[in-house]
Parts: C-alpha cells; sequence; structure tokens
C-alpha cells in the first residue's frame, strides 16, 4: 500500500495547487454566508473526487497479473498529451506585463450564492474540471493496478482526497478557527493566486503532462 500512495502523491499534490477553487473558497469566506458556504464548497471539492475515483476504481484497471492493464497506460498517456497541451495554452495566455489578470465571470455573483450552489461548484470544479478530473483519473488507474485489496485501495483513495483537498480546506479552517483576523492574509493569498493563476498553471500541466505521460509510456511500451 505505501508503493500506492508513493505513486498517487504526484498527482494529489497537482490537485490541490488549483489556484480557481482556493481564490472562489477565500471569496465565499468574505460573503454574507462565509461559514455555512464555505464548508459546502469544502464538502462538495471532496464529494467530487471522491466520485471520480471510485469510478475509475470500479472499472478495474488491473492487467491479469495483478498489475496495471494497457488501458491504463493509454489512459495516461493521453492524460499527459492533453496536460503539455494546457501548459503550451496557459504560458500563452498569461498576462503581460502591466495586464490585469482576470477571475471567471461567476465569481462575481459568490456573494450571492447558496450553500446548495456552492456544493454544486466545488463538485464541478473538483470533478469535471480538466486538470483535476485528468489527475484524479490517473491516481485512480495506478491505485487499481496496484493489486490491492478493497479495503487498501479505498484506504489509499481516501489518502489522496485527503492531500488534494488541504489548499482548499486551509482558508475554510483559518477562518473558524481565527475568524476575522484570518481576512488580510486571505486577502493577500487571493491576490497573489489571481495574479499568478495563468503561470502557475502553465508549469503545473507541464510538470505533469510530462510525468502522467511518462507513467503511461512506461505501461504500453
Amino acid at each position: 500500500m505505501g508503493a500506492a500512495i508513493g505513486q498517487i502523491l504526484g498527482s494529489a499534490v497537482g490537485v490541490a495547487i488549483s489556484p480557481v477553487p482556493v481564490i472562489a473558497v477565500i471569496l465565499m469566506l468574505f460573503s454574507k454566508k462565509a461559514s455555512v458556504n464555505s464548508v459546502s464548497f469544502l464538502v462538495g471539492w471532496v464529494c467530487g473526487l471522491l466520485g471520480v475515483g471510485l469510478i475509475v476504481l470500479a472499472l478495474g484497471l488491473t492487467a491479469s497479473d495483478g498489475g496495471p492493464s494497457t488501458t491504463s497506460g493509454w489512459i495516461k498517456v493521453v492524460i499527459g498529451v492533453l496536460f503539455l497541451g494546457l501548459g503550451v495554452k496557459q504560458w500563452t495566455s498569461r498576462p503581460t506585463k502591466g495586464e490585469q489578470a482576470t477571475t471567471p465571470g461567476w465569481m462575481a455573483a459568490i456573494d450571492d450564492f447558496s450553500a446548495a450552489k456552492s456544493f454544486g461548484i466545488a463538485v464541478l470544479l473538483s470533478a469535471v474540471n480538466p486538470k483535476n478530473l485528468g489527475l484524479t483519473i490517473a491516481a485512480g488507474a495506478s491505485i487499481a493496478g496496484a493489486g490491492l485489496s478493497t479495503g487498501n485501495e479505498i484506504v489509499v483513495l481516501v489518502v489522496f482526497v485527503v492531500i488534494a483537498s488541504l489548499t482548499v480546506a486551509a482558508p475554510v479552517v483559518l477562518n473558524l478557527i481565527l475568524g476575522s483576523k484570518a481576512q488580510p492574509a486571505l486577502t493577500e493569498m487571493k491576490e497573489w493566486l489571481i495574479d499568478n493563476n495563468a503561470t502557475v498553471m502553465a508549469v503545473l500541466f507541464v510538470v505533469l503532462g510530462a510525468k502522467v505521460l511518462g507513467e503511461g509510456i512506461s505501461i504500453v511500451a
């Protein structure tokens, strides 16, 4: 099981480094329903990751010898190539010097979000967003191909979800503990993430794309 956890660490950290969800949850912490909506967002984020992971495990991407199947290898190859392409796209579309970075239009309405809408947005960002979906599928394929028992597969998946949720959970926990005292730090974090989102994502896509592509090639070769 330790080897399986080692294989999914990179993917988990890749999901955790998701500026847009962190910006969204910080904005919720400044809204009228800060505590309820931010906690609902965190729960939705966790449910989205768990849902995708469980579906991949249910597909059973394991070869007859107990190792990773060729199908899981090709899945990783496709994800790796996709990530490399997205990395190039993010780099070329990053704001130029002096240009104001923008955020998704739906963030302007966060102050009026209900708990249900906060939950739904989080599920979309964790389970449908290309980067997070791809990394969760890659992690699930690694877990399924590790030859573990069903119980141990679930344990490794939970470890993946916990690590992948740390950056979204941190602002929520910080706000619950410190209240208004946390606002200056959260504001600074939000502004940095908005300004550097494209650059961070470009580098992340290229690094993770190369990693996942390499894993896929090693399986199918």
